[in-house]
């Protein structure tokens, strides 16, 4: 049987559609806030809503992503997607802004299927094409991220916060029922205990050089991604550019042009190499640092936010494409780990931004969001730099 009829096999397409729908719950309440806020006579716990979502997807990675290595992989999806579907239920029909709190965190939690299907599509892609399927499958999960907050905020806008949650039931259901059908049995990798699977995370950290070096690289890369994103809405709207809020997530729309760097990254690393591919990721993320502080115009933030999504998706790609080489059996807990790192950096990017921005303002952001970018790149830099004289590994 040749390579291409293999890959023909694996469900692509079908897996970054479910991807893209299990992430975009992370981000739905984002644009809601005003409206839920109003709804609940400007309960302060509306306030803690997208973090107790954010805390549940950072729960499910830890605690629900690792069972893809114990467990029949495909069962584990479709009902991980059923049980999003309740908890957006809950979430629609919440009497309080404490139990839609709640249901947020269970949303967050059941979010986390998307991490056990882009493990899964490596495992079914064959060596030779890993990184092009990883790339078309990231694209979906990168798409879901940047049109979710559109999406929704149109919906909210239409017919109510409530609306974008029940939008999500239907389409968390077509995704269970588009799983069962398409996804081929998957036995268990390993038989190991759940709490011995938890604890081995911390023996890939200490044995595997490379998880450690591809966790670094991408917590530092989503982190300068993360100050960026967090403080658009703040920088468009001043007076260099009087944009409102809504122009903010309008801006998500640019960066999906980028998304076809996602199965592009995957098919260089799967010819030249992922070090290659992670190394130019994270020189476009800081090239787009130059244009967003040296030039203060709405086309310069256009280009610079195609090549920094371009360059964060690359690389991820390529990290990934390199961390599921290392032990076929373990690739779920491998990606807890990566995907752990990812977002603590993110949280760090996150939490420094609107803090440098209103007491430092635009420049010192832009210096900050680059150096982050930079910190990434320097293992990066730094083999490229001694393998020059001889040959270095691909890896």
């Amino acid at each position: 049987m040749s390579s291409d009829t293999e890959v023909r096999r694996v469900p692509t397409i079908e897996m970054a559609a479910a991807c893209g729908i299990a992430v975009a719950n992370i981000y739905y309440n984002q644009p809601l806030l005003g409206l839920i806020a109003a709804h609940f006579a400007h309960s302060p716990i509306a306030a803690s809503i997208p973090t107790a979502t954010q805390l549940g997807y950072a729960l499910g990675l830890f605690l629900l992503v690792p069972l893809g290595d114990l467990l029949e992989r495909r069962r584990l999806i479709v009902t991980q997607f059923l049980v999003l579907a309740l908890t957006l239920i809950a979430a629609a029909a919440a009497p309080s802004a404490l139990a839609l709190a709640l249901a947020s965190l269970f949303v967050g939690l059941a979010s986390a299927v998307a991490q056990q299907i882009v493990p899964f599509a490596a495992t079914l892609a064959p060596q030779a094409r890993r990184g092009a399927v990883i790339g078309t499958v990231m694209s979906g999960l990168l798409a879901g991220i940047l049109l979710s907050r559109t999406l929704s905020g149109f919906v909210g806008a239409v017919a109510g916060w409530r609306a974008a949650f029940w939008i999500g039931v239907p389409l968390a259901i077509s995704a269970a029922a588009l799983m069962r059908w398409r996804l081929p049995p998957s036995p268990p990798t390993v038989q190991l205990p759940y709490r011995y699977a938890l604890v081995s995370l911390l023996k890939l950290w200490r044995t595997q050089p490379v998880l450690r070096e591809a966790t670094y690289i991408q917590a530092g890369l989503f982190g300068s991604f993360s100050v960026f994103w967090t403080v658009l809405a703040l920088r468009l709207q001043d007076p260099v550019f009087g944009l409102g809020p809504a122009a903010a997530g309008l801006f998500g729309l640019v960066g999906v042009a980028g998304i076809m760097a996602a199965p592009l990254a995957g098919r260089i690393a799967d010819r030249r190499g992922a070090r290659a591919v992670a190394t130019m990721g994270c020189t476009l993320a800081l090239i787009s640092w130059m244009f967003f502080g040296l030039v203060a115009s709405l086309l310069a933030m256009i280009v610079g936010i195609f090549l920094f999504d371009a360059g964060v998706q690359a690389t991820i790609v390529a990290n990934q494409h390199r961390i599921y080489a290392l032990d076929p059996q373990a690739r779920n807990r491998l990606n807890t780990v990566f995907m752990t790192g990812m977002f603590l950096g993110g949280a760090i990017g996150s939490a420094g931004a609107a803090t440098i921005y209103l007491h430092f303002g635009w420049t010192i952001l832009c210096v900050f969001g680059g150096a982050l970018a930079m910190l990434a790149g320097l293992p990066l830099y730094q083999h490229r730099r001694q393998s020059r004289p001889g040959s270095g590994s691909p890896a």
